[in-house]
C-alpha cells in the first residue's frame, strides 16, 4: 500500500497518524463516453474499490478520524447522517474493526432502495440506531441522552472536518504521483459530488500541492445549510493553515493555490431526490462506462460531466471522474428482520 501524503510531506504524516485502512492506491482506469459530437475519453479514478469491507470515499477520511478516536482512548465512536448514509454505515463497519462501538443519530431521508440495506448491514454490525430529527432543542438533548458520560469520540457528517480533509489531500497527492509516473495523462477537470465537502475541499489541497492544474467541479448534493460557498472557502483556509503549522514545507499560501468550481445546477430538487437527467447519467454510466453509480451522489456528478461533454466546457478538456460510491457487496438484504427489537419503530418505513 502506498501513502502519497507521507511521501511527499514526511512530517506532516508524522504529526497526522493514520491507521491504515484502505487500500491504496485505487487504480485509474479509462473508458468511452458517446456524445453527440462522437466518442470521448474519460478517466476514472476508482475509489469505489478504497477497501474490501466496504469501498467508497468516507475510507480515506476514516483512516485519519479514527486513528484520532483511538488515540485519544475513546470507548465508543458516534456520528450523525441519513438513513441511508453511507458515512454512517461506513463509520460503524470500520469503528468495529477497530474494537470500538458505534452509535449512529440518523435522519429520516427520502425512499432509496439502499435504505432498508443500510440499515440491516447495521444491525448486523451491531450498531446503535438513534432517530435523530425534531427541533434543535430535541437533538441537543437526544446527543445527551446517548453520548454523555460514555467517552465517545463524535465524528463530523460525512468525516468532513479538517482532519478527515487529510484525506483527500493524500488523494489529490496520489493522483498526482500517477500522473508524474505517466500512469495517465493529467486531466483538465475532475468531477466529484460534493456533499459535506471534506472530499472536495481535500482533493483540491492535494492537487494543489501536486502542482496539476486540473480544475475540480464540486457538484452539489446536499442543502445549501450543509454545503456552499463560504463554508468550502473555510475549510479549505482552515486545512491549509493547519498543515503548513505542522509542517513548514507546506507552503503557506497552499489555499490561493487551489483550482475548484463550485456547482449548484445538478442538485435535482433535494438530497436523495433525482430528476430524469440524474437517471439518465446513472443509466449512461452503466452502459458505457461500466460503473454502478445512485442517483443521491454520484450520479449527479456524473450528469455534470456528460452536460459538459455535451454542451459546455468539457467539450474541448480532458475529464477525470472520481467514484465515490462503493461498490463492495453487502451481506444483508432488505427484507425487514424476524428481530426488530433493536430497529427504532421511525425507521420501519424504509421497509417495502
Amino acid at each position: 500500500m502506498s501513502d502519497s501524503l507521507a511521501d511527499a510531506y514526511p512530517r506532516l504524516a508524522a504529526c497526522l497518524p493514520k491507521v491504515p485502512l484502505a487500500d491504496l492506491p485505487t487504480p485509474v482506469t479509462q473508458a468511452a463516453l458517446e456524445t453527440t459530437a462522437g466518442s470521448r475519453p474519460v478517466l476514472i479514478k476508482n475509489d469505489n474499490l478504497t477497501a474490501e469491507l466496504y469501498g467508497g470515499n468516507k475510507v480515506r477520511k476514516l483512516e485519519y478520524v479514527l486513528c484520532r478516536a483511538r488515540d485519544r482512548g475513546a470507548r465508543r465512536v458516534a456520528t450523525f447522517g441519513t438513513v441511508g448514509s453511507n458515512h454512517a454505515l461506513a463509520t460503524a463497519l470500520f469503528a468495529r474493526t477497530l474494537g470500538l462501538p458505534c452509535t449512529c443519530l440518523l435522519l429520516q431521508q427520502s425512499l432509496t432502495p439502499n435504505c432498508a440495506i443500510a440499515l440491516n448491514t447495521h444491525l448486523q454490525n451491531g450498531t446503535e440506531l438513534v432517530p435523530f430529527g425534531g427541533s434543535r432543542a430535541e437533538q441537543v438533548s437526544t446527543m445527551r441522552r446517548y453520548l454523555r458520560g460514555r467517552r465517545c469520540w463524535v465524528v463530523p457528517a460525512g468525516g468532513s472536518s479538517w482532519l478527515g480533509a487529510i484525506g483527500f489531500v493524500n488523494a489529490g497527492l496520489e493522483l498526482a504521483a500517477q500522473i508524474h509516473s505517466r500512469e495517465v495523462e493529467a486531466p483538465d477537470l475532475l468531477y466529484v459530488a460534493n456533499g459535506t465537502m471534506g472530499t472536495t475541499a481535500g482533493l483540491a489541497l492535494g492537487l494543489a500541492l501536486g502542482r496539476l492544474r486540473t480544475e475540480v467541479q464540486a457538484i452539489r448534493v446536499t442543502h445549501e445549510f450543509v454545503a456552499n460557498r463560504g463554508a468550502m472557502h473555510r475549510l479549505i483556509e482552515k486545512t491549509a493553515a493547519l498543515m503548513h503549522r505542522y509542517d513548514p514545507a507546506v507552503p503557506a499560501d497552499l489555499a490561493s493555490r487551489v483550482r475548484y468550481r463550485f456547482r449548484d445546477e445538478f442538485f435535482a430538487g433535494g438530497y436523495a431526490k433525482s430528476n430524469p437527467e440524474t437517471d439518465l447519467a446513472v443509466a449512461k454510466a452503466r452502459d458505457e462506462l461500466g460503473l454502478a453509480l445512485e442517483s443521491t451522489y454520484t450520479g449527479k456528478a456524473m450528469a455534470a460531466l456528460i452536460r459538459d461533454h455535451e454542451h459546455g466546457s468539457g467539450r474541448t478538456s480532458s475529464a477525470l471522474f472520481w467514484n465515490t460510491y462503493n461498490s463492495r457487496p453487502l451481506a444483508a438484504n432488505a427484507v425487514l428482520p424476524e428481530d426488530t427489537s433493536a430497529l427504532p419503530k421511525e425507521f420501519l418505513r424504509y421497509y417495502g
